[in-house]
């Protein structure tokens, strides 16, 4: 059982070639484009939940803030998808790759300060030293402020990974204890059996959570840039 505990998170391959890219194009299959004059359940389902989420994130944002609606919608479907999808036997999750997540949060991060600078000047260079800091503290302040900035995209690349994979390695250890039980106690196996559907149902809970909470946090980062 501890030889395949990472199997799950190595990149597959097909003929010695990576086909990640083709996993991560995957989930654009799930979102159609309608091409109809009235859609049908699963689309208007679809567009529903689009546009509340995109409500819910953008009620603060003023023109500048709105104009990365498509990003963020974009973004949040699919590590949603993905994290899903990763929940399927024998299959891949791109998002426990701590390498992928780095490549989506440093640029989304970058333009956020990249506007911030170019629309807020004075205010941006403003959260580098608080209004009213002693003299003796500034060159402290001003070197905290700025770590605590470098360090925000390295916070939500890690903050996703830990989550993801944390969850996909609990429910490997619980499923292979429920197999190993069988032979040995009945009873015990089917309680453990029971937490691992539980888990299962938690798990898709925090995959949907942590894609919400990724685009949140880029949703606020650029509130906070505009």
């Amino acid at each position: 059982m501890n030889e395949n505990l990472f199997t799950s998170f190595t990149t597959p391959t097909m003929m010695g070639l990576p086909v990640v890219v083709l996993i991560v194009m995957f989930p654009s299959i799930l979102f159609p484009s309608p091409n109809r004059l009235i859609n049908n359940r699963l689309v208007s389902l679809q567009q529903w939940l689009v546009q509340l989420t995109l409500k819910q994130m953008l009620i603060t944002h003023n023109y500048k803030g709105q104009t990365w609606a498509l990003m963020l919608m974009s973004l949040i479907l699919f590590i949603g998808s993905t994290n899903l999808l990763g929940l399927l036997p024998h299959s891949f999750t791109p998002t426990t790759q701590l390498s992928m997540n780095l490549g989506m949060a440093i640029p989304l991060w970058a333009g956020t300060v990249i506007t911030g600078f170019r629309h807020k000047t004075k205010a941006s260079l403003a959260h580098f030293l608080p209004q009213g800091t002693p003299v003796p503290l500034i060159p402290m302040l001003v070197i905290i402020e700025t770590i605590s900035l470098f360090i925000q995209p390295v916070a939500l690349a890690v903050r996703l990974t830990a989550n993801i994979t944390a969850g996909h390695l609990l429910m490997h250890l619980i499923g292979g204890a429920a197999l190993a039980l069988t032979n040995i106690s009945a009873p015990t196996a089917l309680i453990t059996f029971i937490i691992l559907i539980l888990l299962t149902i938690l798990e898709f809970a925090v995959a949907l959570i942590q894609a919400y909470v990724f685009t949140l946090l880029v949703s606020l980062y650029l509130h906070d840039n505009t």
